[in-house]
């Protein structure tokens, strides 16, 4: 089936876009490019292109609720195969100013754990085991 479209950029609604950009720059790679005051985008290496857009009355995410007021989508970003590779990917993120919202793997049972960005959306640093 031929696709219709081609996604163009994942784009997080948040009260400070250049902040939120620089926050990914730092965990993903990349340079943020603002556009103007109120969007900024950041092209990850490999080809996915995020966006941050200004939201005045912005109201972050409650994790883990499934009501309307709640996280619409999060991101799962591989954080590499080992305990070491996640544990110390953990630890840049949180100094980067992401936030603790569900740090128990279950003794090395669930490979990934939840965090929220600075403007509060969630995201999962994962254990991708190599093939």
């Amino acid at each position: 089936m031929a696709p219709v479209a081609r996604i163009r950029s994942v784009v997080l609604d948040c009260p400070d876009p250049r902040a939120l950009a620089e926050f990914y720059a730092h965990v993903l790679g990349g340079t943020p490019r603002a556009e103007d005051d109120d969007w900024v985008v950041l092209e990850v290496p490999g080809g996915i292109r995020l966006a941050f857009q200004r939201a005045e009355g912005f109201v972050p995410p409650q994790w883990p609720r499934a009501d309307q007021d709640s996280q619409q989508f999060h991101l799962d970003l591989d954080a590499g195969s080992t305990w070491a590779e996640m544990d110390a990917a953990q630890e840049k993120v949180l100094a980067l100013g992401a936030g603790p919202l569900d740090l128990d793997d279950e003794g090395g049972k669930r490979d990934f754990r939840v965090y929220a960005d600075p403007a509060g959306h969630p995201f999962c640093l994962c254990r991708i085991e190599s093939a």
